[in-house]
């Protein structure tokens, strides 16, 4: 504990009671949390399997478990729990799920399964558009903030809003059709819980005497569901410590509240508070401009960032004519500053509002053959093979998931059409079953042809016994078996361009199967196929934007993506009314979020933080002129360098940049 600071050391030594760490930027959050789970265990006499740690993102779940291996015994750690909260949600379900109507084995319905489902159900309730993007957003928002159908259709009739009064109804029968499915969705795994634990005290007991001391990382972020998760887990005995920074705080638009920061004051009336101020990424002339922008929101608890690395260069603001002159600036200035002082390509970032001002970025890196990197690539649960195959897992274990059926029962092909799987499902609607039990019942005989019917029957025998051989035997060698089974190296064979693309295909579909091994043997009890599968669903949607770096390239990325990153160089661009702040948020007169948004911009750069902007810009067609955005107004004005918009270029700088640019062109040619 001896490289803490003294507020460091106070928030790690704390547990008289419940505590709230305002831990701003580059503050050494992570290792507070880490350095208090080692003084719970090793000075405060509580076992590991008492202590659960919670955040958002397996990333820093995972550094948190690499920090602890280091510095606790495998007994110590033994039971405790580092997890994000749809993963303890998970766990939670898995135990208790039964009480709410889950059986063994349900899945997790990831964002196009939801879709898929509200489609179905718009479609044979209401004839009415097909917005289910929009419906699916407006429903996670009522499960985010524990709202009922019930309320939610009262809220739509209070508000007169027909569209909301559909999504009432659909919100209605969706969480029915799940129910029947065996299934939750992505939200589910924080609402079912919290729901489960106020109507159960029983069971929110037993999971008090597991969980004795709680801590939760980016506290900022949470909704109302994990908010009343949180308060339910840690109940009278107020165990608790949380890790958050209001003004870090850019998720409202998937329901994160900020004012859950100050509910804590109320709910747990003996809350400390401990304020972590010392800075240890960023120059002190970045933190005060971060400070200065920030402080024109309002606060209820104040803290201002410092640090002793020294005051830093001035913070650049350059203006170019239109958006493919600021591409080719901003990659000019990266080049010429990697030219004159060294370093990697990965020490620089180049940060948007919205991921369609990426494109002139990438075109003027690929020109100059750059190495960059765009956050958000194709996820491996995204490929058409895995999705394949996790859809056959899926109803090994639970068959009556009617979307894995779709996918799977005609794929490799068994002649098993369009219009034999509606008539399944009309079938399956009216006997309000699942479409594979409706494959066994004597009266689907009067709805298909024998041939159809011997197909379908075929294929749910086959799938039934495959299911038997993975609950009895070994999961992993029972999916090999399918995978032979069904001939899908052939049929990759048959579907790709060339062998070179089926084979590498077949190699993603093997890196799934030798995954499933791997964590099969990782578990601590002997894991059933339905709880590798879960865990595997889960992983898949929460590791969809959570790609790993390769080695040396520059960053490109939306400023909600650099949460939680730091870079020695940072360009924060688009900086222009309308962007930065979004036209949206200017329209609803809603500018909070925004300004937190650029101070989580200008707080991820170290060393150098310019902003950059276009003179005029191409909107719908026709060209405008751009204002500057307003944030750049708050700034503290001795800090900005100008160039552009009247002000003169550095003419030094300009021969660096000329340099660095033939000797681009030099390394391209050789």
């Amino acid at each position: 504990m001896s490289d803490l600071n003294s507020r460091q050391k106070e928030a790690v030594r704390y547990i008289d009671g419940p505590l709230l760490v305002l831990a701003g930027a580059g503050s050494g959050k992570t290792r507070v949390i880490t350095q208090k789970i080692m003084h719970l265990v090793q000075n405060c006499d509580i076992k590991g399997y008492h202590i659960t740690a919670v955040t958002f993102t397996n990333k820093a779940s995972r550094e948190m478990q690499a920090r602890l291996k280091g510095e606790l015994t495998p007994a110590e750690r033994r039971g405790m729990r580092i997890s994000t909260f749809h993963n303890l949600g998970l766990n939670i379900l898995k135990r208790d799920g039964d009480a709410l109507g889950l059986r063994k084995g349900f899945s997790i319905y990831d964002s196009q399964d939801s879709q898929a489902l509200i489609k179905e159900l718009m479609r044979r309730d209401f004839d009415g558009d097909d917005e289910a993007k929009e419906m699916q957003w407006q429903i996670s928002h009522w499960k985010n903030a524990m709202t009922t159908p019930e309320q939610a259709t009262l809220e739509a009739n209070a508000k007169g809003d027909p569209k909301m009064a559909t999504a009432s109804l659909v919100f209605g029968e969706y969480n029915r059709h799940l129910l029947a499915y065996n299934a939750v969705d992505f939200d589910d795994l924080i609402g079912l819980p919290a729901r489960l634990f106020n109507e159960f005290p029983e069971i929110l007991d037993r999971w008090q005497n597991r969980i004795r001391y709680l801590l939760v990382d980016e506290y900022q972020d949470t909704n109302s569901a994990q908010y009343g998760l949180v308060k339910n887990l840690v109940g009278v005995r107020g165990a608790l410590t949380v890790v958050g920074d209001d003004d870090q705080s850019i998720y409202a638009w998937r329901g994160a509240q900020p004012e859950n920061l100050a509910l804590l004051n109320k709910d747990f009336p003996t809350l400390k508070v401990i304020k972590l101020e010392q800075n240890y990424r960023s120059s002190g002339r970045i933190l005060k401009a971060a400070n200065t922008l920030i402080g024109n929101n309002p606060h209820v608890f104040e803290k201002r960032l410092w640090s002793d690395l020294g005051y830093g260069d001035p913070i650049k603001v350059v203006q170019a004519r239109t958006e493919e002159h600021e591409a080719e600036t901003v990659v000019s200035r990266l080049l010429a500053h990697k030219f004159q002082q060294g370093g990697k390509f990965s020490d620089y970032a180049i940060l948007y509002r919205g991921n369609h001002q990426s494109r002139l970025f990438e075109k003027a890196l690929r020109e100059n053959q750059l190495p960059y990197q765009i956050s958000g690539g194709t996820s491996f649960f995204s490929y058409q093979e895995v999705k394949d195959i996790m859809a056959y897992l899926r109803l090994l274990v639970n068959p009556e998931d009617d979307n894995a059926f779709v996918r799977v029962v005609n794929t490799p092909r068994r002649e098993i059409g369009p219009v034999t799987l509606e008539k399944i499902a009309n079938y399956a609607v009216e006997r309000k079953i699942s479409m594979c039990a409706a494959c066994d019942e004597l009266g689907l005989e009067t709805q298909l042809t024998h041939r159809a019917l011997t197909k379908v029957r075929e294929f749910v025998t086959w799938l039934m016994a495959k299911s038997e051989l993975a609950e009895r035997g070994d999961p992993v060698a029972a999916v090999k078996e399918l995978v032979s089974d069904i001939g899908y190296q052939d049929w990759l064979l048959d579907i790709s361009n060339d062998p070179k693309t089926a084979e590498r295909r077949m190699g993603n579909v093997n890196e799934l199967i030798d995954w499933l091994g791997r964590m099969a043997e990782k578990a601590e009890d002997d894991a059933t196929l339905g709880e590798l599968v879960a865990q595997m669903a889960l992983m898949d949607i929460l590791e969809r934007n959570e790609e790993e770096s390769r080695d040396d390239c520059v960053s490109l990325m939306t400023l909600h993506a650099a949460k939680g990153l730091e870079f020695p160089h940072v360009f924060v661009v688009g900086m222009e009314e309308n962007l930065l702040p979004h036209h949206v948020s200017i329209d609803a007169d809603d500018i909070e979020e925004e300004r937190r948004l650029a101070y989580v911009g200008i707080t991820r750069a170290q060393k150098t933080l310019t902003f950059t902007m276009s003179a005029r810009r191409r909107k719908h067609g026709e060209t405008v002129d751009c204002e500057p955005s307003r944030f750049l107004e708050e700034l503290p004005e001795d800090d900005l360098a100008w160039e552009g918009r009247g002000h003169e270029v550095d003419p030094e700088e300009q021969q660096e940049r000329g340099r660095a640019h033939l000797s681009n062109l030099r390394d391209m040619l050789s």
